[in-house]
């Protein structure tokens, strides 16, 4: 009888079984985890970098699109300084006859 085990015995032996199964697992888990964690870190660069470079390329194209906006205006504002330019021209000498004539009341 001494050759098989007491219940008692069967018990812790279960008991350790089960331990070193529940050991075994957790060290799966935290493997997991820890793998988990990594690719999470990178994913979290990768989108950083992408949204980095995403923003460099709107700020570059609406920086472009505003310099032309800004170059169309001026070019808008010396047609404007031309075209008031040539009317002050044309009507110069008529306004100064129309002074002379108010001073000189005639």
């Amino acid at each position: 009888m001494e050759t098989e085990k007491t219940l008692l015995q069967q018990i812790r032996d279960k008991e350790q079984a089960f331990a070193q199964n529940v050991e075994a697992a957790r060290g799966r888990a935290e493997t997991l985890v820890a793998a988990a964690r990594t690719e999470a870190e990178d994913l979290l660069c990768t989108a950083d970098k992408t949204g980095k470079e995403g923003a460099e390329q709107v700020y570059w194209k609406e920086r472009a699109a505003t310099e032309a906006e800004i170059a169309a205006l001026h070019e808008a504002a010396e047609r404007e300084q031309k075209l008031a330019a040539e009317q002050a021209a044309k009507n110069l000498p008529a306004a100064a006859e129309r002074i002379v004539r108010y001073v000189t009341m005639e």
